[in-house]
């Protein structure tokens, strides 16, 4: 009795046998139990869909869009720029601005450069408030936001944060990142 072998045949089986030894070997190795904190940090870490960062011209703000985007990578985060137009209470909401809407585009074109730098989707904002943090705080609740970062000013004193930074962390509904370096 003569056997005939086809080259294509003998490829099949080989990458069949190839590709169930590679299944068991797998099955036979249990990678090692991760404990239940682990498990849970690294669900909720990866849960993180879309980021906050509040934008103003410093460099630590430009730090915390790095942050942001470094933290936001692994699960292509979105990115929210957010610039808050601070209205004075002497004058309404939707006052003209033209000088202060432009420097604040400005700042979020050069923070858009570090999202983009990093391929992650993003998007701006301006948002007219009386004071900061009653501005993203609004943007949190309108965007689902699950992390805000923020850059705060290094200060002499330890622990001190910005009074903004600090209403956030009484009031915001979502994780905050504070990025200070020091002084």
């Amino acid at each position: 009795m003569e056997v005939h072998t086809n080259p294509l045949g003998v490829f099949l089986a080989l990458t069949f046998i190839v590709s169930m030894g590679r299944l068991f070997w797998w099955m036979l190795h249990v990678p090692p139990a991760v404990p239940y904190e682990v498990a849970h940090v690294t669900r909720t870490v990866q849960a993180i869909k879309r980021i906050l960062v509040p934008v103003v011209d410093t460099e630590y703000a430009r730090r915390a869009i790095e942050l942001a985007c470094r933290l936001g990578s692994e699960q292509k985060a979105e990115i929210i720029l957010l610039a808050v137009l601070e209205v004075p209470l002497t004058l309404p909401l939707g006052v003209a601005l033209p000088e202060t809407e432009a420097r604040l585009n400005h700042v979020l074109a050069q923070a858009a450069e570090i999202v983009d730098f990093h391929h992650l989707p993003y998007r701006t904002r301006i948002i007219r408030a009386r004071t900061a943090g009653t501005g993203i705080l609004q943007a949190v609740e309108e965007e689902e936001v699950q992390l805000i970062v923020i850059g705060v000013r290094p200060r002499r004193q330890i622990g001190g944060l910005g009074s903004t930074s600090e209403w956030l962390l009484r009031r915001a509904s979502c994780e905050i990142l504070i990025d200070r370096q020091p002084a």
